[in-house]
């Protein structure tokens, strides 16, 4: 396939990270898609939630453009094409060296690529770019039978009736993995530097998404008994989460709300670690606002970025061969939290979640808890 439209990334006038799409040939701006891009900002989505928009969006125009498709007017017959395409279709090769076997998209990859897909056309028909008839296709009329908790179908049950994406790969949802205490501790070890020591535990700690965590600057790290100097009346080791939009590795904070996290004493000693491990790499690195900064690649100091992190993570995942993904960490927080009998109220203030519902992912009941319930039970029928 051939690449007629590339994810562009670009510098703005203000220093700011930008993403575009553009013809590969001419390097022309395709406007429509770099507009949807930028309404994307404008609601405040991330650097990587923009850039991983962009390479979807320049994916589904060099479909359209390699098939003669009209991209602001494909029909139901053309999308079910791109649908199907998107997971039989190898990827790249990685490198010089081309794979073993050749790898594929897997249907969730697939339905993120037709979200974007669906959002970009029905943004298209708002500013007249795309016809109403094909959003109409997009989706489709669904019962729902089973309703998710807090879900209020009305009175007479008019709200079951809702309106589904029409092209999405049904899935088996594999749940959300969690890490054993045992499991983190080692990822700890195996990190060797006490830069990266202190990235892992603090997710584990905290339950901040790497966003969250790539945003911070020493200025939210309030690890003393008092903070009441730096004008902060929360006692005890904390840090503040804040959502800045002028992060230079475009990290975010998901929520706009801002939220107090207490941190523990090993936490505190593993950052003070990295700092000493900063200060030895030199005046640019040690001075810079960002927590988390390039220590051992150029530019030093430069704010750590989301490739950086995967970067890590990915290593660390390959060496205990397991895997091992910044939200893990989060989930795992959150789920021996509940486990341990903490407040779903505080837990949920703890992650920085608005509503409760977004708690139901993190509950999880494990093979002891399930032989203690039966074990119970019949100890009480042998002695009532």
């Amino acid at each position: 396939m051939s690449r007629s439209f590339l994810a562009f990334r670009s510098i703005s006038a203000d220093g700011g990270v930008r993403w575009v799409v553009v013809d590969a040939g001419t390097y022309a701006l395709h406007p429509q898609a770099t507009a949807y891009l930028a309404s994307l900002r404008s609601r405040g989505c991330s650097a990587n939630t923009e850039r991983a928009y962009a390479g979807r969006v320049a994916l589904y125009l060099t479909y359209c453009r390699d098939r003669g498709v009209d991209w602001a007017a494909p029909q139901f017959v053309e999308l079910a094409g791109l649908q199907r395409w998107l997971i039989t279709e190898p990827l790249p090769a990685r490198g010089r060296r081309p794979p073993l076997e050749p790898r594929f998209r897997s249907p969730g990859t697939a339905n993120a690529a037709m979200t974007v897909v669906s959002g970009f056309l029905r943004f298209g028909a708002v500013h007249g770019w795309v016809t109403p008839e094909t959003v109409a296709v997009l989706s489709e009329p669904k019962q729902l039978f089973h309703l998710p908790p807090g879900y209020d179908p009305g009175e007479s049950g008019q709200f079951r009736s809702v309106e589904a994406a029409a092209f999405r790969f049904a899935l088996t949802d594999p749940g959300y993995q969690d890490l054993s205490s045992e499991q983190i501790a080692a990822m700890i070890v195996l990190a060797g530097r006490a830069r990266d020591r202190f990235l892992i535990a603090l997710l584990a700690c905290t339950g901040l998404r790497i966003g969250e965590a790539l945003g911070l600057r020493r200025g939210d790290m309030h690890l003393l008994a008092s903070s009441r100097l730096l004008g902060c009346g929360t006692d005890g080791p904390h840090l503040h989460v804040r959502r800045r939009t002028d992060n230079p590795n475009g990290a975010l904070a998901k929520s706009r709300r801002s939220r107090i996290v207490p941190v523990t004493v090993d936490l505190v000693a593993l950052y003070a670690d990295y700092q000493y491990e900063r200060d030895v790499a030199g005046p640019v690195a040690a001075e810079s606002e960002m927590v988390f900064v390039n220590l051992f690649r150029a530019p030093l100091g430069r704010a750590m970025s989301y490739p950086n992190a995967k970067d890590l993570f990915d290593r660390l995942a390959r060496a205990a061969a397991q895997p091992f993904r910044p939200h893990m960490l989060r989930h795992s927080a959150a789920t021996a939290w509940l486990r341990s009998g903490v407040d779903r109220d505080v837990v949920q203030r703890l992650l920085g979640h608005i509503s409760p519902l977004s708690m139901e992912r993190y509950r999880h009941v494990d093979d002891t808890e399930t032989r203690q319930a039966v074990e119970r039970v019949q100890a009480l029928r042998e002695h009532p």
